[in-house]
């Protein structure tokens, strides 16, 4: 599906949710989730002084950094084979990813033994020898296969970087030695999005400094290979990317900036594949392509309120003008996708009562729409891309949440069956002791911001209970609410979940994102504060047991609401937070910046805009008074958050905490909270990869929090000796 997720694109300051492949724990396994914290490499505590302190600061969460490891390894080990959607499948082969390459398996003949056709170390051998030896650091990104199964193209990430290489490879018969993988044609780098238009023409984007503008077609026809460009970008605020409709009939060259969207298309079903456009750009004009018989179906946000609508329109004659409504969601009712099921259109929706839900519109019918609840846990969804060979008539989707496990689903839109995996929806393992709540809390103008609570007691009896609290609010996107081991395993320590869905992100649609851009940034960090109050009013725990969690700028409501009102909350871990939004926005030369003017807004050419800027930026708004303890994950190849910025921010809270406790009288002294810095060096954004590294930063994470907020950490129960 991930419609939408083509109109918000990569180029922005946020940690998008990642594949990880856990060797270690199960084969064939990924798990989505959330890229976790930092290595430690340099930490500081709030004196502000020598490398001394700064090594003592790391030894004051070594022990429990070791103890939470082996809990969080158990953890993964215990959700390894949870389902996901990372085989493919082609006409006559499921594609799966191993350690070493991809590898295929014949549904025609079950007992042969799996064939390799993509040998990661034959592809990482272009690379110098130290990565040579390191080839496992390579992973398996994305597959795709063309149409009559002749070449597979997948792309691979090396550890520390953003860009991506695509390997080609020649699909034939099995080799006589399993062992023996297909040959591999040719490898593109720097490939951002890419999709099969035929068995020998691939389109393809390239991603350089942090931009996607160009698309490219690679012809395998001819003899050996010929690329040749197909559409340039000259808007440095468009990000440009390839996507292929669910019937594979059409090719969409997607080029979308935060405000606006220009969509070209290819009818791969004619020997001419040639471009199109579909409707110019027009400022503030959102849409996304589908394709249905002689029609396009499409997303705009032309319906009420400027949010998104389906609209549809003749394949003779696309633009806006022709553009003719079928459906528009009930006030309350935000559409978050869309896949084109056979004859109906599904929606994924989020009612008023901020639960997600399916809307199924018959195309040929759409008055007939009718809504399919969903279990009231469910807090992310994942659409399965069908196989070469499999039916267009069914939905196969993925339901989950930060702390359930994902449960397989099938939609047969024609008769509106819903089944699970288990028949009756149940879970793999018991959950119902735990519960999930939605409130709402009043924001400072009267606006009601939802807040997704997870508990194991009672609200009526939460008041003596650890809380963190996750929040993000930027760019129109929602908060990563997939499956997260490391956050279930809190839930069983007795510890609440709170997710504020502040305004900003995406959660109750466009013009949720829109009150909380450039001149209405500050809402987002009012809407904080007041869920947090809310969540106090109510019972839920109190300040000196609560923390703060976020990424990137998802850092900015949290630096904003500490130097407003630090009181409110005893600890805070940032990953690669975005805290210096004053000098990163008037620094041009950076990347982002001049992309970002739309989300921020301009300090160098709008007086105003610097003036709104300057009143929430956490860097410029430090002041000496007590502060949480905060712990601070940065890395060093991080092209979207400056370094510098983060590490200014820490030196200079240090510097404040320590002259507000210098001018308190020794009888009021306290202990000073902990200010931890820690610098990965060569990772990017998006943070580390290996498995082992993972587990140490969260566990770190961990230990931080249970230090901070003065919890003894539970002990797994010991075994009676028989």
């Amino acid at each position: 599906m991930a419609v939408l997720s083509s109109l918000l694109f990569a180029s922005t300051r946020l940690l998008a949710p990642f594949r990880l492949l856990f060797w270690e724990l199960a084969v064939d396994t990924r798990i989505t989730w959330l890229s976790l914290s930092v290595q430690r490499c340099y930490t500081s505590d709030t004196s502000v002084s020598s490398a001394d302190h700064l090594s003592s600061g790391l030894e004051k969460y070594k022990d429990l950094q070791k103890y939470f490891s082996r809990r969080l390894k158990a953890a993964y080990h215990r959700f390894s084979n949870v389902p996901d959607h990372s085989m493919v499948f082609g006409h006559h082969h499921m594609y799966f990813i191993e350690e070493d390459g991809i590898y295929r398996m014949d549904r025609r003949q079950s007992d042969l033994e799996p064939e390799q056709v993509l040998d990661i170390g034959q592809v990482s051998g272009g690379q110098e020898n130290e990565e040579r030896k390191q080839r496992f650091q390579w992973t398996v990104q994305r597959i795709r296969l063309s149409p009559q199964e002749k070449h597979l193209a997948a792309t691979l990430k090396f550890s520390h970087r953003e860009e991506l290489r695509c390997v080609v490879v020649r699909l034939g018969k099995r080799h006589l030695l399993p062992v023996d993988p297909q040959p591999v044609i040719l490898t593109l780098e720097k490939v951002f999005s890419f999709e099969w238009a035929t068995d020998n023409v691939l389109f393809y984007t390239t991603l350089e400094e942090l931009r996607s503008s160009a698309v490219y077609c690679l012809d395998l026809t001819s003899s050996g290979s010929r690329i040749t460009p197909v559409y340039e970008e000259t808007q440095p605020d468009v990000f440009v990317e390839v996507a292929l409709s669910r019937d594979r009939q059409v090719l969409t060259i997607n080029c979308n900036s935060r405000s606006s969207s220009e969509v070209l298309l290819c009818d791969i079903t004619r020997s001419h594949l040639e471009p199109f456009l579909v409707q110019p750009r027009q400022l503030d004009l959102l849409y996304h392509v589908e394709h249905w018989r002689k029609w396009f179906i499409m997303l705009a946000n032309t319906g009420p309120g400027q949010e998104y609508q389906v609209v549809k329109a003749p394949l003779s004659e696309p633009s806006k003008a022709s553009w003719d409504s079928l459906y528009a969601p009930d006030p309350g009712t935000v559409i978050k996708d869309m896949d084109i099921v056979g004859d109906h259109c599904v929606l994924v929706t989020t009612t008023a009562v901020s639960q997600l839900a399916l809307i199924v519109v018959p195309l040929t019918h759409p008055k007939e729409a009718y809504t399919v609840p969903l279990p009231s846990w469910t807090c992310a969804l994942e659409t399965k891309k069908p196989g070469l060979a499999e039916k267009q008539n069914v939905l196969e989707f993925l339901i989950s949440s930060p702390v359930h496990p994902p449960v397989p689903y099938c939609l047969y839109p024609e008769n509106g069956l819903l089944i699970s995996a288990t028949g009756d929806g149940s879970l793999p393992e018991n959950l119902d002791n735990y519960m999930t709540t939605r409130l709402e809390a009043c924001s400072q103008d009267g606006t009601l911001v939802p807040v997704t609570l997870f508990h194991g007691l009672s609200v009526e009896s939460l008041r003596q209970a650890p809380l963190l609290v996750h929040v993000y609010g930027a760019y129109g996107r929602d908060l990563n609410m997939d499956f997260c081991p490391p956050k279930k395993m809190l839930l069983e320590q007795g510890w609440i979940l709170a997710y504020c869905h502040i305004r900003g992100g995406g959660e109750r649609g466009l013009t949720w994102q829109r009150q909380a851009r450039v001149e209405g940034k500050h809402r987002g960090v009012e809407d904080l504060q007041a869920c947090l109050h809310h969540l106090f009013s109510s019972g839920v725990s109190s300040p000196s047991l609560t923390a703060l969690t976020a990424c990137s700028a998802g850092a900015v409501p949290v630096g904003a609401l500490c130097n407003r009102h630090p009181h409110m909350i005893r600890a805070v871990t940032l990953q690669a937070p975005f805290l210096d939004v004053l000098g990163t926005m008037q620094d041009p030369s950076l990347p982002l910046t001049l992309e970002d003017r739309d989300e921020w807004g301009d300090p160098v050419g709008n007086p105003k805009h610097r003036h709104i800027i300057t009143s929430y930026c956490p860097f410029h708004n430090i002041t000496p008074q007590r502060y949480p303890s905060m712990l601070l994950t940065a890395y060093s190849g991080d092209a979207r958050v400056p370094l510098a910025g983060i590490i200014k921010y820490a030196e200079k809270l240090k510097t404040v905490i320590h002259t507000h406790l210098s001018m308190q009288p020794k009888s009021e002294w306290e202990p000073a909270p902990s200010i931890v810095l820690n610098i990965q060096p060569g990772a990017n954004h998006l943070g580390p990869e290996d498995f082992e590294q993972i587990l140490e930063e969260e566990a770190l994470k961990l230990a931080f929090l249970y230090t901070e907020l003065g919890l003894e950490p539970p002990r797994p129960p010991r075994r009676r000796k028989r």
